[in-house]
């Protein structure tokens, strides 16, 4: 019963997350306003695409759509959160995902783009608008399910109505409750997974190079092989342009689940960390370093070879090419 009510919600956080980020994709091609050089201005809005520096945002006042530079120089700051997508404040920048509401300031470049200065956001908004989703969409099936009920008889005609009458008020109270249920969605096992499938599936993204960082048992130190395979995906990176990276721990089974996810978030840190100081890779560069656990494992958990490959950091380059064309 509670493999299969999991892969109920698991289907409701993906239809969630897919009704979100639809809308987002199809603008995404759209042109974008252009900002006169040297005119402050602000931008409050969801990230609909992101490529390198660049991220594409719908402003929510107009409608329209602009493209934020973020620079060195640019400060970003999460807002007072329940949620926490990552635990280092210094990795702020990586958050800028499609889907994200921030809010810009800055002035005009000479491309027409917002220079930002500065960058807010809030990660419960997210997690607010995926509830928001998934309670629509299990409202839809409650609806559906009623209707099929009615159509059986006219006998169970009256049992369906008032089912389908239920299922309408409780998508009338969709987003009050939502927001009591913000955190729950996104503390869930399942709408993290799908939440942190992110930039890598939306979009014209091309994968430039992946390699595998792998690890001893209870380990998150890199060794000088790991060091030396980080060195050439840099160099690689380096050649791109508009590239991200994007990186994501993992563990073996053995151990506790808060022990590997904890891990698993190490061993993705200190690979960003690296990239960082050693390769002076911008942490604006990367995607928010994610730890999975023992989840997708590369091979079975059953023996020590197959450990030994779960240890790892998945580390990718991507570059999305529909992006770079119109900015």
């Amino acid at each position: 019963m509670k493999s299969a009510e999991w892969r109920f919600n698991s289907r409701m956080v993906w239809h969630a997350v897919c009704a979100i980020l639809i809308t987002g994709i199809s603008l995404a091609s759209t042109p974008a306003r252009k900002i006169p050089s040297g005119e402050k201005a602000k931008v409050k809005g969801q990230i609909l695409s992101r490529s390198g520096e660049f991220v594409k945002v719908h402003d929510s006042k107009d409608g329209s759509l602009v493209v934020v530079d973020i620079t060195d120089n640019t400060k970003v700051e999460r807002k007072n959160s329940k949620v926490m997508f990552f635990r280092h404040a210094d990795m702020d920048v990586t958050a800028m995902l499609p889907g994200l509401t921030i809010e810009a300031e800055g002035t005009g470049n000479a491309k027409g783009q917002l220079e930002a200065t500065k960058i807010s956001f809030t990660p419960d908004d997210f997690a607010i608008e995926v509830a928001e989703e998934q309670q629509i969409q299990a409202n839809k099936t409650a609806s559906s399910e009623a209707q099929t009920t009615a159509n059986k008889g006219v006998a169970a005609a009256g049992v369906a109505q008032t089912s389908a009458d239920q299922a309408q008020v409780s998508a009338n109270q969709a987003a009050t409750t939502a927001r009591a249920a913000g955190d729950i969605a996104v503390a869930n096992t399942a709408a993290m997974d799908v939440i942190n499938q992110r930039v890598s599936d939306l979009g014209d993204y091309q994968k430039i190079a992946e390699a595998g960082i792998y690890y001893p048992v209870g380990a998150y130190t890199l060794d000088d092989a790991a060091k030396a395979a980080l060195d050439h995906m840099a160099d690689l990176a380096l050649q791109q342009e508009g590239y991200m990276i994007e990186i994501a721990g993992y563990a073996s089974k053995p151990g506790t689940k808060e022990m590997n996810q904890q891990l698993s978030e190490d061993r993705a840190n200190a690979v960003a960390q690296y990239l960082r100081n050693q390769k002076n890779i911008p942490m604006r560069r990367i995607l928010a370093p994610a730890g999975y656990g023992a989840s997708h494992p590369d091979a079975p958990n059953t023996d020590a070879m197959g450990r030994e490959l779960n240890r790892r950091v998945d580390v990718i380059i991507l570059v999305n090419k529909g992006l770079n064309e119109d900015l």
